[in-house]
């Protein structure tokens, strides 16, 4: 695909600090160079809230794949990590699923994963994750402010606003849900 329409457009960021997490979305969407929609909702709560899902790539793929994780956290309540695998499992082998072209970041109140095509389910290091356009830039700023004294909600709030300044495919319209983390 050329440059003129290829999609772009997401910067999803997960920030876990003291008993707090935070999943933060930015809203834009980008056809080339051209901004299509500066308030996409890419971040979601599900499981009654006890579950933050936020996504990078295709946005119906991404959606599918939400709608067959809360199907799996149906099946196995309070099993995040257990959903997550199951998922993964199927993303990778079904017909269907292995073809949609998106990353998730699932968390709730103890675990927070990073779900890809490719059958990975991974757990990040030091309670920070980013992914899509801006992801690194922002995942990056995170992980420098994580020794501040801030809490999640103010990390992931700027971090997000430093990727902004940097990839133009990010903007500050963003989505926040957080939870209470810990036990």
């Amino acid at each position: 695909m050329s440059d003129t329409t290829s999609w772009h457009g997401t910067t999803i960021l997960c920030v876990r600090k003291d008993d707090k997490l935070t999943l933060v979305g930015d809203g834009q969407v980008s056809l080339g160079p051209t901004v299509v929609k500066s308030t996409a909702r890419k971040v979601r709560t599900l499981a009654g809230g006890k579950v933050l899902a936020g996504f990078a790539g295709a946005t119906a793929d991404a959606l599918t794949l939400i709608e067959r994780l809360e199907q799996k956290l149906e099946q196995m309540p309070d099993q995040l990590a257990r959903a997550c695998v199951e998922l993964a499992k199927d993303w990778r082998t079904d017909r269907y699923l292995r073809r949609l072209e998106a990353m998730l970041v699932v968390a709730d109140k103890t675990n927070t994963f990073l779900i890809t095509g490719l059958g990975d389910v991974l757990e990040p290091e030091h309670g920070v994750v980013g992914v899509g356009s801006g992801g690194l830039y922002a995942q990056s700023a995170a992980m420098a402010l994580m020794d501040q004294p801030l809490t999640s909600t103010e990390i992931a709030t700027r971090a997000m606003a430093i990727a902004a300044e940097v990839c133009v495919y990010t903007n500050t319209n963003t989505t926040i849900e957080e939870i209470e983390s810990g036990t």
